[in-house]
């Protein structure tokens, strides 16, 4: 990840935006994170994928699971 601005910096800056800026940015960032959670999301199911497909892993029930998380 890239150094970018100081957190205060960014936070006076949006201070010097109008109210109806500041929501698009909000609304901006908001869309942002989310991207950037499905991404993550389907980062890890193809990685599960992956594993599943070479063996690492196999089929559980949700109750093999849980007696598994429990122990």
């Amino acid at each position: 990840m890239t150094k970018g601005m100081p957190f205060g910096e960014v936070l006076e800056a949006a201070d010097q935006l109008s109210p109806e800026d500041q929501q698009a940015l909000i609304a901006i960032l908001h869309r942002r994170l989310a991207q950037a959670g499905r991404q993550r999301l389907a980062a890890d199911d193809q990685e599960a994928r992956q594993e599943f497909a070479a063996g690492c892993c196999r089929p559980a029930t949700p109750d093999e699971l849980m007696r598994e998380i429990l122990v």
